[in-house]
């Protein structure tokens, strides 16, 4: 997953809709995990389009 940090609002809403528990929030930086298996959701729900497949 590919996330633009000009975008990302730091909601959290990602965090939690994953259902591998891949994403995490730290100091502001989303980073995944090598459990992410590129299902979408959090692409999906991001209320400003932050996030995008790679």
């Amino acid at each position: 997953m590919k996330v633009d940090v000009n975008k990302c609002l730091h909601c959290g809403g990602c965090v939690g809709s994953c259902p591998k528990n891949a994403i995490f929030l730290n100091d502001f930086v989303l980073e995944f995990n090598s459990d992410c298996i590129n299902c979408g959701i959090c692409v999906r729900l991001c209320p400003v389009a932050a996030l995008s497949k790679e």
